[in-house]
């Protein structure tokens, strides 16, 4: 049951990153972008999450894996708010 919900936070977060990269396509606004790269980065961060506890055995860990790709995401969306704000 775990796996499922690791799978489905994954799914969500991709059709996020969808979908406001698609936005930003057709509208050129730029938070669209920094936002949709953001949930790019959480849509990886999530994918490891499963893989980590899902796929590999206890002795292998992605934790610092994990925990550095979501950090980066959410760098990607503090920059787009602070200096991408008009």
């Amino acid at each position: 049951m775990a796996s499922l919900v690791y799978l489905l936070g994954a799914i969500v977060t991709a059709m996020c990153a969808i979908l406001l990269l698609r936005g930003f396509i057709r509208s050129r606004g730029r938070l669209l972008l920094w936002s949709g790269l953001c949930f790019a980065g959480l849509t990886l961060s999530n994918a490891l999450l499963f893989v980590d506890l899902v796929l590999l055995p206890p002795e292998h860990s992605l934790y610092m894996w994990r925990l550095s790709t979501a950090a980066g995401a959410m760098l990607l969306l503090v920059y787009g708010l602070v200096f991408e704000s008009e």
